[in-house]
């Protein structure tokens, strides 16, 4: 990158720490903000220096909010007895867009993975388990990914809960709609069998 004039050079880098942004990529996009108009260019700063300074997360239950609580926590009419459990706020986002489930949310900012280092108090879990201290939430909704991480994850919340007499439930995983049978690996099968229901 040492023949790129040094702003172009510091914005390659800038975007180049972002996910999936390589050389090739961040050059790219850095010569398409230089072909932008200078009031474009100034509004998407604008907008990234907003989204870090408005954003932040809520003190209930950790989605991410310009007010605390969240919309999500304060709406009234959602149903106050079940708690759905995510490790991200992609994962409310996702969910929301379904337009199905009406109850609350927990997000977890990660999963239990003792490989990386990340054990149960690395996550936002505490305040979920002081949310359910109170007789009011009668089901928690464990949506952690299907990965081996989300799996002992939603096995160590489920775990810790059930004492409580709390229903716990896991979202069920298997194979997605459209999808072949053949091509589907073993994991996916064996959990789509597990996960079968009568007709």
């Amino acid at each position: 990158m040492q023949h790129y004039p040094q702003p172009i050079t510091k914005l390659m880098d800038g975007f180049m720490k972002l996910p999936g942004i390589g050389p090739k990529t961040a050059a790219r996009l850095a010569f398409f903000v230089l072909s932008m108009e200078e009031d474009d260019v100034l509004n998407f700063a604008k907008s990234l220096v907003d989204a870090k300074r408005k954003l932040n997360y809520c003190s209930v239950c950790g989605h991410i909010t310009d007010q605390d609580p969240c919309r999500i926590c304060e709406d009234k009419h959602r149903d106050q007895t079940a708690i759905c459990v995510v490790q991200d706020p992609k994962d409310v986002i996702a969910m929301e867009k379904m337009r199905e489930y009406s109850g609350l949310y927990h997000v977890l900012h990660g999963a239990i993975s003792p490989m990386d280092g990340v054990g149960p108090e690395d996550i936002n879990l505490t305040p979920l388990i002081q949310r359910l201290q109170d007789d009011t939430v009668q089901e928690v909704i464990l949506a952690t990914n299907p990965t081996i991480e989300g799996e002992a994850t939603a096995m160590y919340i489920s775990r810790l809960i059930k004492p409580s007499g709390i229903r716990i439930t896991r979202i069920a995983h298997g194979l997605p709609v459209g999808g072949d049978l053949e091509y589907a690996d073993e994991v996916t099968l064996s959990k789509a069998l597990e996960g079968r229901r009568e007709l």
